[in-house]
């Protein structure tokens, strides 16, 4: 496909774009240099979309459980698919970003994209028009900001951030593309949906409620433990909330205090991570983020964290 931003500088570990050029990239990507990410041993590289064309696929996929919602990930291309001259390059074998999904909601009003990953093709652009194209796109956070402004061009349609981190933008938005959230709102023209901002990771990180279901992101992230529901021993958690998942940096007790305050007025018995194998389900999912917040921080020795005062009423 053609790409406007085609030949700027993406992140090969994050997936962010930049405004420069991939023949002249900056010295560093900020968003890895911050405590939150990180630059792999392997050091810094970059890449474009124009070149990802060559190395990269993103495989759409549908809910087992809800025919409306489906999932967007980038892998790599198989060497046998690769041009010659390709095929024995190890860089050419890696997945594009931090692994994360891109999630299509189909609503009665129309079709939500909750966050991107950083990879855009003409198969993917077929997947999500004839489900009915985009009304809007909505981003927990910068890690998945990546080439937001290629998505918005390509669907027509607005693309939501919270101001709150807007500090973290690398690129310019020629078309007006971008619309700034400040608090919890329903989006214009999906009433049905609201973006929740609950900070925490990113002072903006935000969440999504639809229907029954809550899209977490990294706001609250699904453990290994949540898929076993029973037996469960005491101070098990399904959820855990950090400043920094691959640095294993944990969130302050008002910080997650905060994040209880903005999702507790909602209802919710499923909640959808940022990658896959992380969707949990289960009868009301409040209690089970509460428990996880007070076992996380009782744990870490906070003895006198607000959070346990509070209760699912």
């Amino acid at each position: 496909m053609k790409y406007e931003s085609g030949d700027q500088a993406i992140c090969f570990t994050c997936g962010t774009q930049y405004d420069a050029p991939l023949s002249s990239p900056p010295s560093s990507c900020r968003i890895c240099d911050d405590p939150r990410q990180y630059v792999p041993p392997t050091g810094q590289t970059w890449t474009s979309l124009n070149e990802c064309a060559q190395t990269q696929h993103n495989e759409c996929t549908t809910d087992a459980h809800d025919p409306r919602i489906h999932y967007i990930s980038t892998l790599p291309k198989v060497a046998a698919e690769l041009p010659p001259g390709l095929a024995d390059t190890t860089t050419t074998r890696k997945q594009l970003g931090i692994g994360q999904r891109s999630i299509l909601i189909q609503t009665a009003a129309g079709n939500v994209l909750w966050d991107l990953v950083a990879f855009l093709d003409d198969a993917t652009v077929e997947f999500v028009r004839e489900r009915g194209g985009v009304k809007a796109i909505v981003i927990s956070h910068p890690h998945f900001w990546t080439t937001h402004l290629e998505w918005a061009r390509v669907f027509g349609c607005p693309v939501y951030l919270c101001s709150l981190d807007s500090q973290w933008l690398n690129t310019t938005d020629t078309h007006s593309a971008r619309h700034f959230l400040t608090t919890t709102t329903p989006i214009p023209r999906l009433p049905s949906v609201t973006v929740i901002v609950a900070g925490g990771h990113f002072d903006g990180s935000m969440v999504l409620h639809w229907e029954n279901k809550l899209f977490i992101a990294d706001t609250i992230m699904s453990v290994p433990s949540a898929h076993t529901r029973t037996p469960r021993l005491p101070n098990t958690t399904s959820y855990a909330f950090m400043y920094a998942y691959p640095n294993m940096i944990p969130l302050p007790p008002h910080k997650i205090h905060g994040i209880w305050t903005a999702i507790a007025p909602f209802g919710f018995t499923r909640t959808y991570g940022g990658f896959a194998g992380q969707n949990i389900v289960e009868t009301d999912l409040r209690p089970e983020i509460l428990s996880s917040m007070k076992i996380f921080l009782r744990t870490a020795g906070h003895e006198k964290a607000a959070v346990y005062d509070e209760f699912v009423s």
